[in-house]
């Protein structure tokens, strides 16, 4: 008989299978996958180097249009204040903007998990530029911040949503050495919003500063949705825990009015603060409780724990506390130590902005190339923890200020994106856009409460009520310099705890190898 023959006449379909297998086969237990979570049949064909060079540029184009909505205003206040004779509400077009795109950090990046990445960048750039269109045309001051509140919820969402999609299109080991394009956009815009405001409120319209988004976020749009398609899709559709993200939200809003008002509006023991501080905690045990008992959880809260993510998001959390701190308060002492005016006391910021993008670039870099690569964060941030010592217990001439600043900065920025892409790395791709989300709220509560702390240290220390806004400038102005150089002692002190309680959560952080493999970056210049 042929071997390729069967042997046996009975049909496959006839066999009986011996009673022990039958039993056991019986006892089996089926699960039916719905075609949509069932895995793809083929990978998706890899990016090309120049289709990665156009989304990373169209994701750069986006970020920067986030980016630059947080200085650009600034200037141009005045003249809003002048045009509607409303002085007293101008603080509330930039709260406004900061309360919403805090609030939906966590909401956006929780759902481009869900729904994707192309449908939400969508979203928050349709909201970002009709609150746009709606801040140009606003006929009255209410109008004008009800239309930054608008804005900032599309604001919001862009940034957790274009971190998440860089991690859709490049390995965690290769995707560190893209963190200096991406914080040079920040630097830039930093640096050229308020000029650019300035420019449009004296010689144009304030309005300017809300159009110019229309015609860079239609070119964003139209440069990045082709490119969309191609990237992998990572999301999982489930049911939205809506209640989840009310109370989170919730809680996040009444925080950063606690710290908006507390000591300017309210004091800080006043009944009013304290109400709204217990609100804040209580919403807060409330989510916690709900995301401990929902089956589907807005934010699941062992995806905060483990040994990486509480740690880099905390070192994260400190370094952008510090440095966001330090922005806010360095003109005031620049004016006051060292007489200069406010536009020389803004370009004596430039060490602080810029030179944190050279030490973004060199952590990104050693995380391509090293195995162990959270040491150059945690060298980098001891280091500019020393420097903060020597801030608070030296006084410094102005140029050694500033050549010290630019090591301070160099060490601190290299916690960006090892922060980054160890909390990406950490978790599943279909939980990228959710950790990113909660990085960046994270992040922006950390930088909200050292800048209020970071006021009521320096005020507590001049032991005198003044404010820190061009209204009082003559106030501020009298302050001798002997005390400001005292009392800001404090408020270095204060950046030096931030960024050693981050260098020790480097330290103590996993180090998990990272994924990919490492390979050049994409020059943008190609």
């Amino acid at each position: 008989m042929n071997k390729y023959e069967p042997q046996s006449s009975q049909t496959a379909s006839h066999r009986l299978l011996p009673d022990e297998l039958a039993s056991e086969l019986s006892h089996l237990t089926t699960e039916v996958l719905e075609f949509g979570d069932a895995p793809p049949l083929a990978p998706r064909a890899p990016l090309s180097q120049s289709e990665v060079r156009t989304i990373l540029l169209s994701l750069m184009l986006t970020m920067f249009l986030a980016a630059l909505d947080q200085t650009i205003v600034a200037t141009a206040l005045p003249t809003i204040g002048r045009q509607f004779q409303d002085v007293s509400s101008l603080s509330w077009v930039i709260t406004a903007y900061l309360l919403a795109s805090t609030a939906v950090a966590p909401v956006f990046g929780t759902l481009s998990d869900i729904y994707g990445r192309r449908a939400m960048i969508i979203v928050a750039l349709s909201l970002f530029i009709a609150g746009s269109v709606l801040c140009g045309l606003a006929p009255n001051m209410t109008v004008l911040i009800l239309a930054r509140g608008l804005q900032g919820l599309g604001g919001g969402g862009i940034m957790p949503i274009v971190q998440t999609v860089i991690s859709d299109v490049v390995t965690p080991r290769e995707r560190g050495q893209y963190q200096a394009y991406f914080s040079g956009v920040w630097t830039a815009a930093g640096i050229g919003g308020p000029v650019l405001g300035g420019v449009f409120a004296e010689h144009l319209h304030w309005s300017m500063v809300f159009w110019i988004n229309l015609p860079l976020g239609v070119v964003a749009l139209a440069t990045l949705l082709p490119r969309m398609r191609k990237i992998p899709v990572f999301h999982r559709r489930r049911e939205v825990d809506w209640l989840g993200g009310l109370l989170l939200m919730a809680a996040a809003v009444v925080f950063m009015l606690v710290l908006t008002w507390g000591g300017h509006r309210f004091l800080w023991l006043s009944p009013t603060i304290l109400a709204m501080l217990g609100s804040s905690v209580a919403l807060a045990f409330a989510f916690v409780w709900h995301a401990g008992n929902a089956r589907e959880p807005f934010l699941p809260l062992p995806l905060l724990g483990g040994s990486v993510a509480p740690y880099a998001m905390t070192a994260g959390g400190c370094a952008m506390g510090a440095i966001i701190g330090l922005t806010v308060h360095l003109p005031l002492y620049y004016e006051v130590v060292y007489q200069l005016s406010a536009s020389e006391a803004g370009l004596a910021l430039i060490p602080l902005a810029a030179i944190s993008t050279c030490g973004a670039a060199i952590a990104g870099k050693t995380m391509a190339r090293a195995r162990h690569y959270k040491w150059v964060a945690i060298i980098g941030l001891s280091c500019a923890a020393l420097v903060g010592c020597i801030f608070t217990f030296a006084t410094l001439s102005l140029w050694a200020l500033l050549v010290l600043l630019a090591v301070f900065a160099l060490g601190l920025g290299t916690a960006f994106p090892i922060s980054v892409v160890s909390l990406q790395n950490a978790v599943s791709r279909a939980q990228v856009g959710t950790i990113t989300g909660a990085m960046n709220f994270f992040r922006a509560l950390m930088a909200s409460f050292t800048v209020a702390a970071f006021s009521a240290i320096l005020l507590m220390a001049l032991g005198s009520d003044i404010s820190l806004g061009d209204a009082h400038r003559g106030v501020v102005n009298s302050i001798p310099a002997a005390d400001m150089i005292a009392s800001f002692r404090y408020v270095f002190a204060a950046a030096t705890v931030l960024l050693a309680i981050g260098s020790l959560c480097m330290v103590v952080m996993e180090e998990r190898p990272l994924a990919g493999p490492a390979r050049q970056p994409v020059t943008m210049a190609e």
